[in-house]
Parts: C-alpha cells; sequence; structure tokens
C-alpha cells in the first residue's frame, strides 16, 4: 500500500492532550477493558452508535455512565420492556389550557448519551421509534419534528443467552449501529482491583469531566479531516466484495457498511494521534463493524468468525 502523505498533526496540542487524558480516566473507572474503552470513543467520534451484547454485571452500564462523566454529556438510562411505548421515549404532546393548545413534553431519547438497556426486550414498533431517532437525530411527534441535542450517542444492550420474552433486532436494523462489541469477564488482574477497590458508582459520581459536548462536536468534525487514501480505498472496497462472495455468507455487507467502515477508520486513526487511516485501523475494527451486518448461510454460523474469515482472505497491496 503507498505510503500516507506526511501532514501536520490534525488536533491542537491541548485538545490531543485533553483526549488522552480523557480516555484514561475512562479506562481508571471500567478496569482491563482498554480495547471496548477505545471502540467507544471510535463510534461516539465517528458520529455512530454502538451496540453491546454480553451478560448482566459484566460493565455495560458503567462504560456508559463513565463515558458520560467524563465527557461532560447529559446521560439517561432505559430500561426497555415489553410494554414500552414508543411515545415512552419520544416523548408527548398533551393539551395545554391556558396555551389552548399542545405542547411537547421530551421523553428520555432528548439527552446526549442514551443507554438503552435490553433493548430486545421492547416489541419492534418502539425499537424502530428509537432506530429512527439514531438515524435522523430527529424525532416526529404529531406531525412536528424536534431536533435532538448534539452529541447525540446511544449505547444499547442486549443478552444474547437469555433469549426468553424478547424481539430480536432484525438484520436491518443492526445495520443502524456503526460497532457492535462484548465486555466478556475482566481478566484477574481487574477483577481484584475492582474486589478491592471502592463503588465504581461513588468514583464516577465524584469524576470530573474532561471535555465538554462542544470537545466532542469538534472532535467529531476534525474526524472528517482524517486522509484515506485510494489505496486504503482499494483495501476497503475488496473487502466489501469478499464478504459478498465469501463461502458461508448469505448477505455481504452493503456500500453503507463500507462507509461505516472508512469512518469509524479514520475515528479511530485520529485517537492514535494521526492524520491519515492505515490498513491496521480498517482490521482493527472490521470485526466490529461486519459481523452484525453479515448475513450468515446456516443458522448457528458465528458471523464473528465470517467476519475474522473475510478479513483474512484478503490481502493488504
Amino acid at each position: 500500500m503507498h505510503a500516507p502523505p506526511k501532514s501536520a498533526a490534525i488536533l491542537p496540542a491541548d485538545a490531543r492532550a485533553a483526549l488522552e487524558a480523557a480516555i484514561e480516566q475512562v479506562n481508571t473507572l471500567v478496569l482491563g477493558k482498554r480495547r471496548e474503552v477505545r471502540l467507544a470513543f471510535t463510534a461516539l467520534l465517528a458520529g455512530g452508535h454502538l451496540l453491546v451484547e454480553d451478560l448482566p454485571g459484566l460493565g455495560k452500564t458503567t462504560l456508559a455512565r463513565a463515558l458520560a462523566a467524563t465527557l461532560g454529556l447529559e446521560f439517561q438510562r432505559m430500561q426497555f420492556t415489553a410494554d414500552l411505548l414508543p411515545s415512552d421515549i419520544l416523548g408527548v404532546s398533551v393539551y395545554d389550557q391556558n396555551d389552548r393548545g399542545f405542547r411537547f413534553h421530551p421523553g428520555p431519547v432528548f439527552t446526549q448519551l442514551l443507554l438503552a438497556d435490553e433493548i430486545n426486550r421492547a416489541p419492534p414498533r418502539t425499537q424502530s421509534a428509537l432506530l429512527e431517532a439514531m438515524a435522523e437525530h430527529q424525532v416526529s411527534v404529531d406531525g412536528v419534528s424536534h431536533r435532538l441535542p448534539a452529541p447525540f450517542f446511544v449505547i444499547a444492550t442486549q443478552n444474547p443467552v437469555d433469549l426468553s420474552g424478547t424481539f430480536p433486532l432484525p438484520d436491518s436494523q443492526m445495520d443502524r449501529f456503526l460497532l457492535r462489541l462484548s465486555m466478556g469477564y475482566p481478566d484477574a488482574e481487574a477483577e481484584r482491583a475492582m474486589l478491592a477497590g471502592r463503588d465504581r458508582r461513588l468514583m464516577i459520581n465524584e469524576t470530573m469531566p474532561r471535555l465538554g459536548a462542544d470537545d466532542v462536536l469538534a472532535l467529531q468534525k476534525a474526524v472528517d479531516g482524517v486522509h484515506a487514501s485510494e489505496a486504503l480505498l482499494d483495501y476497503v472496497q475488496r473487502l466489501l466484495v469478499e464478504s459478498r462472495r465469501h463461502a458461508g455468507v448469505r448477505v455481504g455487507l452493503s456500500p453503507r457498511a463500507g462507509l461505516a467502515l472508512l469512518r469509524g477508520a479514520r475515528a479511530h486513526a485520529l485517537l492514535l494521534g494521526r492524520a491519515h487511516v492505515l490498513p491496521d485501523d480498517v482490521q482493527a475494527l472490521f470485526a466490529a463493524v461486519a459481523a452484525h451486518r453479515l448475513v450468515a448461510d446456516a443458522e448457528g454460523d458465528r458471523r464473528d468468525a465470517l467476519a475474522a474469515s473475510i478479513l483474512g482472505a484478503v490481502a493488504v497491496d
């Protein structure tokens, strides 16, 4: 692959220092999960959303709260249930006798970081209401559109084991999430530090923001300036083509998946202090971007394994 052009640092020194301090602070609150924290920051800076599939008690809520506290973002948590209505998320218009008109009362989606806990327990109509808001960054109620705050970042969770009473997200809806990851069990050292340390909730409550909403918006804008060479674009395109003809794959990656991969790779490069994308950025994100978008030939085939196989089948020129 061609060498990237030499370019000046894309972030000022103070912005770079503040970003690194924010990442490190989240890592002190979410122990032993540096990769997962980096991917969460990648999704946020890329302007996407994050789906976390894992068992209860492995740090999903801690990650969301730590991000919100560190970045100075408004935070809401919603527990999704089978009786949750779209209006419970989006808000509702209520008639005001004094004004002789309807007044909109915004729902919990009007925040900057929303934790949608166990999203697959809500019925499809409610899931769709949230996912449309995620895509459009606005909510329409009674024919009136209401813009969501900026930045707007959703971390949705679902339990991959306890599927009783759930409504699995359709493949078309899964595509709304830029990245999907699993937290997994902590390693022995991190788990011992948790057992011996203070309650993470108390630590998060005492956390001081390292960045603000305007800083996050500036970082998202800076992602646009990260350079992707023609050779890098060729590599991404070859991955897309391979996914559509690879053995075991019934439905491969769409052009929108390719745009998500490229946007995520730009954000990943920015996080690592580079003004250009390398194949390493694409490779670091490919499984997290691609696996939940692939449709396997046989039910039960592991999408993560398919994504890894596709990645291994495409050489870097």
